[in-house]
């Protein structure tokens, strides 16, 4: 019988586990617009402090992505619509199987410290990210870095990755000057030539980050503030003090549920969805969950559960339904695949039937306390059609580990919904993290070649193709998209971007 689900929870999950489980491809960057020095601080909010200022052991955008983007330039740079932009890289250029890229890099550019940005510092801050030990490490992994003059970089690889060019916009695109690299303080006093210098003497590293505007700065009008303040607060509740005392500018919004109180205190609310969150049906060939071999138990999966009612009560509303992985800003998305699955328990029912389950079987999960009004709903729709979750806390810390192990066949996971080839190696390819059973289908396959190999044109027909196969084939059972929140007061403008859980820095002005 269809219909809306009564729910007894609303869920306001913790922000520490959040930040554990939630997965991320940090996408990022932004451009500012005219003007300089306008206004003397800018004072922000952010949920997570940087691991290590240095980008070969703690680069990452997401959260963190200010207290990069404040020190550091990146070679490329994404505008308040998330479209590339020149930055320290003027001109880029492929050859004609896309396995050398060119970049002719902005000539007189200097880190702080007075030595060159120039081919050879690129050359050697790209190498030392791709052999270190950042989260998107990995992004570089194979390529290969060449000067060919002061002002000539190139980019060689096996394959084509259509990811290079975002990737060059984002944390494996940082450049730190090698005149720092030996330094005892690397972790804490970074050397860049991004728009700021971190003012080491009143910073305290995890809690307050102050910067003053770079003197020397290479693009002056980008620069809108003389001084940024970052203050680190973990709970939502120390944010919404700080938004009623008028103790900052802009705010990271870590829980919906509390923007009526935000928009009471006069601020404006500006968002995103980055986001989704729903079940990764993992053991696609049933290695360990038989049932899930069979597409109609995968589809019977996503008939249960009640989109709608799922968001209202995990969300407040704040966000949108959704059926498909790849985002709204992906040439693959297909707004009609957003009503394959419409909730039916009675049809869900029938497709197990047909799959050989009348009876329906039982299916082994993970939970986690801090989500636990999550695992509960999703165990009581799953039931509904007569599947039992058999849930398994292993503890916070080995959540993630276990469930790439892999030791279990399906699980409820957020992750974020990455640019096209990204997401394909995030989640579909044989060898992505998040297919830890490396599931593989010919199809998939032969379309993942053409998206990486084909011209743009086939690429776009590809990737909208293995949407499709991937919402018909219920590889998944997304949720949602979940709406990511940031609050700025009377005094601040902002254009936030789409495709980061962060505003760019160059985004935010005074308001005259």
């Amino acid at each position: 019988m269809k219909g809306p689900t009564m729910f007894r929870w609303k869920a306001t999950a913790a922000l520490a586990v959040a930040a554990a489980l939630v997965l991320t491809g940090c996408s990022g960057g932004g451009s500012g617009s005219e003007g300089s020095g306008s206004a003397d601080r800018l004072t922000l909010t952010a949920i997570a402090s940087p691991t290590s200022y240095d980008i070969a052991a703690g680069a990452e955008y997401g959260n963190r992505s200010p207290f990069f983007q404040a020190v550091f330039d990146t070679l490329l740079q994404k505008d308040s619509k998330g479209e590339i932009q020149p930055w320290l890289a003027t001109a880029w250029e492929y050859n004609d199987d896309k396995t050398v890229l060119t970049l002719t890099l902005k000539d007189g550019v200097k880190f702080t410290d007075g030595t060159p940005v120039d081919a050879e510092a690129v050359v050697a801050s790209m190498e030392r990210f791709r052999d270190g030990t950042s989260p998107q490490a990995a992004t570089l992994a194979g390529k290969e870095f060449a000067a060919v003059d002061a002002t000539t970089v190139t980019i060689t690889q096996a394959a084509p990755d259509p990811s290079l060019i975002n990737l060059l916009s984002i944390a494996p695109g940082l450049i730190e000057a090698p005149s720092s690299f030996g330094n005892a303080d690397v972790a804490t006093n970074p050397i860049g030539s991004g728009p700021y210098i971190l003012d080491t003497a009143s910073s305290v590293t995890g809690t307050t980050y102050n910067y003053t505007a770079n003197p020397d700065y290479w693009n002056k009008d980008a620069v809108k503030y003389q001084n940024l303040t970052i203050n680190v607060l973990e709970d939502p509740t120390a944010t919404l003090n700080a938004i009623r005392a008028g103790e900052a500018n802009g705010a990271k919004i870590a829980d919906n549920n509390t923007i009526s109180e935000v928009e009471g205190a006069g601020w404006t609310i500006e968002s995103n969805e980055l986001d989704f969150q729903g079940l990764l049906l993992l053991d696609r060939a049933g290695t360990m969950a038989p049932e899930l071999a069979d597409v109609k138990v995968r589809q019977a999966i996503n008939m249960a559960f009640d989109r709608e009612a799922l968001l209202q009560s995990l969300q407040s509303g704040y966000g949108t339904v959704t059926e498909q992985v790849f985002p709204k800003t992906s040439v693959a998305y297909d707004e009609s695949l957003d009503s394959t699955y419409p909730y039916d328990p009675a049809a869900a029912k029938k497709l197990l039937a047909d799959a050989g389950y009348p009876n329906g079987f039982t299916l082994n999960m993970m939970s986690t306390p801090a989500f636990q009004q999550t695992f509960d709903l999703v165990a009581q729709q799953l039931s509904d059609i007569g599947i039992t979750v058999n849930y398994t806390d292993p503890g916070t810390g080995n959540f993630i580990t276990d469930m790439l192990a892999p030791k279990y066949p399906a699980t409820w996971m957020a992750l974020e919904q990455n640019p096209d080839w990204q997401l394909i190696n995030f989640m579909i390819a044989p060898d992505a993290t998040f297919n830890p059973f490396k599931y593989e289908d010919p199809k998939v396959d032969a379309l993942i070649s053409t998206i990486q190999t084909g011209s743009q044109a086939e690429s776009d027909t590809a990737v909208k193709e293995l949407n499709k196969y991937m919402v018909d084939q219920a590889w998944f059972a997304p949720f949602f998209r979940v709406q990511g929140t940031f609050a700025t007061d009377a005094n601040t403008n902002l254009e936030f971007w789409p495709t980061n859980a962060y505003p760019s820095i160059f985004d935010f002005s005074p308001k005259n």
